[in-house]
């Protein structure tokens, strides 16, 4: 059962997006069934080279795939140009410019920030605690009937650390909007995805991507996972052909490579351990902070000195100096067995 018995997407959604009437393309309005057809309706090129048609618009075979993947609905599921496409198509779907407002929660994933000030809707930013972890109550306390959407980002970037179970459902259930997890590090988590709870929770959407674990950020590829409600307005509004051909045949192609994938996964992570335990031992690494991500946060005397030096050794991190709570840090990704040894060697080199 619903913990929000009462909840009204209706409510939530743009009054010029409810009345909005979907582009249908030609190949919304003919579905290949397999059969040979001769097809005059879309004003293709018809000679043959592989991209030659337009892509399937709902990506119907890759959806069933994921749908194996994820062990939700394909009912339930909308693929973007990235995570920061359906990121976008949420904005536009629920916020009103210059009425509404969403809540983030620095130091956190940076793009919401931007669709927001795109969007022209006010960005009210609550600090996580010092363990970066959501304050409830202050987030609760600054939500009005004008807050449309919390971002909460677990596993956060660029913190690593994963929210509290306990606080995300407290918002879950006290938060009038939508909640948006970000779940672009879950596959490296022992934690257990939030799309399992969609029925409980008609409020919530979790976002995915294959650009992390699946290896895939070069074809951007983004997963949204939601109510059936959430999904068929958020399709009025998508552009038609949002997913190329080569992404949809890329995907399907490395989603067939399930057994290599989860190698992938645990390499990371064996990896990452390995990494933490020789950082723990680098005198200008003040601390290590805990990860269920593909990265590693660490807090270092002088941030821009050491990243410099890095720099000249040939390894590029990420100073994340400049976000909040995050001052004289650094992020590492994991890399590959080759390229970590090359970064722990640089920092045990560097005085």
């Amino acid at each position: 059962m619903p913990i929000k018995k009462d909840f009204n997407i209706q409510s939530l959604i743009r009054e010029n997006v409810k009345g909005l009437k979907p582009y249908s393309s030609a190949r919304d309005e003919y579905v290949a069934d397999g059969s040979q057809m001769v097809f005059l309706d879309a004003n293709e090129n018809p000679f043959e080279n592989g991209v030659n048609r337009y892509p399937d618009p709902q990506q119907r075979r890759l959806k069933s795939v994921l749908m194996d993947r994820k062990a939700v609905p394909i009912e339930n599921m909308l693929l973007g140009n990235g995570s920061d496409e359906v990121l976008d198509l949420i904005f536009r779907t629920f916020c009103e410019p210059k009425v509404d407002n969403i809540i983030t929660l620095p130091p956190t994933y940076g793009m919401y920030k931007v669709l927001a000030a795109i969007n022209h809707i006010e960005n009210r930013e609550i600090l996580l605690t010092e363990n970066f972890q959501p304050d409830v109550d202050k987030i609760l306390e600054r939500a009005d009937e004008n807050s449309k959407l919390l971002f909460l980002c677990s596993p956060n970037n660029p913190t690593g650390n994963s929210f509290s179970e306990k606080k995300m459902i407290q918002l879950l259930e006290n938060f009038s909007g939508l909640v948006v997890i970000d779940e672009a590090y879950i596959d490296f988590s022992d934690g257990q995805s939030w799309s399992k709870k969609l029925k409980e929770y008609p409020n919530l959407i979790v976002t995915q991507t294959l650009s992390k674990a699946y290896g895939l950020a070069g074809i951007r590829l983004g997963i949204c996972l939601a109510s059936k409600a959430i999904i068929s307005v958020l399709n009025k509004i998508k552009p038609p052909y949002n997913i190329n051909e080569l992404t949809q045949n890329h995907a399907l192609k490395r989603l067939q490579s399930v057994s290599r994938i989860r190698l992938e996964i645990a390499e990371i992570l064996h990896q990452k351990k390995m990494v933490i335990k020789v950082l723990k031992h680098i005198d200008f690494i003040e601390k290590v902070y805990p990860s269920d991500a593909n990265f590693i946060l660490v807090k270092v005397d002088d941030a821009d000195v050491r990243y410099q030096q890095l720099l000249n050794k040939g390894i590029v991190t990420r100073n994340r100096s400049n976000q909040p709570l995050c001052e004289n840090t650094l992020r590492f990704t994991i890399g590959t067995p080759e390229e970590n040894i090359k970064l722990v060697m640089a920092l045990k080199e560097i005085n």
